[in-house]
């Protein structure tokens, strides 16, 4: 039977203290113990179920983790203070001095400058490519490849990348495949379709509410314990741990995660169909001349539907700048980047949150510098939506 995520989600919820349906807050950074041999004991990881400082565990941070590791069906999960910190403490576990990372060009801009602008400072090489092109993969990879990072549905141009092939390759050289998830929780299960190592930015979908920065990690439990080690462990000795306050806010928001989710989709897919019948051409993978439709019907959990992002492109920067701020002012949504909210946000990518991107690039990429990106709401009434944004798209043709 398939994996269900929601369902699985569900069931790794469990009472706070004192039976609270809630979890509750964790307010100690660190932990006392009844002896010394026990102290020591759980500094040489000896000592199960125990706590020891918070930039290790706390109980708010363990069990959000839990619930993430539920959802993605990994063996464990480890929670950071933002998307870049997972991202970044995860390259930096598996990668030494001289190895080499095989990347998809197209990623979020941030996930991009740390591959090509600061990994080299410690003489590790990343060649980035197209990674929904196989062959282009398989030809990438050297002999010291570490990893391939690629992203679910990458950012900003909504290609939906082939896990199941990126993860046979993968598995014939041995080396790990990192797949970011964050455009699209529990849409897709890249674990189930053969990733290694799932990353997110729960600053995004996953909390919902933009009242946080936040991310996560989740793979094996050999994994995630490396990354804990008190010597040598990235998350351990950089540092990057959540807030006891924001994760548990945020497990809270986990669980409207699959109706959000739902939400979203229908509501993007009623934008980019309306879209295209006023001239307008949508990047969807849920449409059906989308040239990932395919790939994305083979491997999603289609209950969930097709995603809560959808690209236009209007050429020009100029007129990517007027349509948005003339949306923000009729009340379509905001101007800011990010995604996830329950109100529609919207950003020119190029000059925003792909500026990391040198235009070279941007140009392989396929990204125009009037590409409008879109994480669309939860409104209740998207056809008034659509009828405000067509009215916009008309004043400034």
């Amino acid at each position: 039977m398939k994996f269900n995520p929601a369902a699985a989600l569900e069931k790794a919820h469990s009472l706070g203290e004192h039976n609270g349906v809630n979890q509750s807050i964790n307010d100690s950074a660190t932990f006392a113990f009844d002896s010394g041999e026990l102290m020591t004991a759980c500094f040489n990881g000896e000592l199960e179920g125990a706590f020891l400082y918070s930039r290790h565990w706390n109980p708010s941070t363990y069990t959000l983790s839990k619930a993430l590791a539920a959802m993605e069906n990994t063996e464990a999960a480890w929670v950071t203070g933002s998307g870049m910190a997972a991202i970044t403490n995860t390259i930096l576990q598996i990668c030494n001095s001289g190895d080499h990372i095989v990347a998809s060009r197209t990623v979020y801009g941030g996930s991009y400058a740390f591959m090509k602008n600061y990994l080299p400072k410690f003489n590790i090489s990343v060649t980035f490519i197209d990674t929904t092109n196989i062959e282009e993969v398989k030809h990438s990879i050297q002999d010291n490849t570490k990893l391939v990072y690629t992203e679910t549905m990458n950012n900003p141009m909504l290609q939906i990348a082939d896990i199941p092939s990126l993860a046979k390759i993968t598995k014939e050289h041995g080396i790990k495949l990192v797949v970011d998830n964050t455009f699209t929780p529990l849409i897709f299960s890249p674990k189930e379709l053969g990733a290694d190592i799932v990353v997110y930015s729960m600053t995004k979908f996953i909390n919902g509410k933009n009242d946080t920065t936040a991310g996560a990690i989740c793979a094996n439990e050999e994994f995630i314990n490396s990354l804990l080690d008190l010597n040598n462990g990235t998350s351990m000795l950089l540092g990057g741990v959540l807030d006891s306050y924001r994760a548990t806010n945020i497990q809270k928001n986990l669980y409207t995660l699959p109706i959000r989710m739902k939400q979203h989709s229908n509501n993007a897919l009623y934008l980019a169909k309306r879209f295209n019948d006023i001239g307008i051409k949508a990047i969807y993978p849920g449409l059906e001349n989308n040239p990932y439709h395919d790939i994305i019907k083979k491997t999603f959990n289609e209950k969930y539907g097709f995603g809560g992002m959808i690209a236009i492109d209007l050429n020009t920067a100029n007129k990517a700048s007027k349509f948005m701020s003339l949306m923000q002012k009729e009340g379509v949504g905001y101007l800011a980047v990010s995604l996830g909210y329950f109100r529609t946000l919207f950003s020119n990518s190029g000059k925003s949150t792909s500026s990391e991107v040198p235009e070279e690039d941007q140009k392989k990429m396929g990204l125009s510098e009037g590409l409008v990106r879109f994480s669309v709401g939860l409104d209740d009434d998207i056809e008034e939506t659509f009828l405000t944004i067509e009215k916009c798209y008309n004043a400034i043709k």
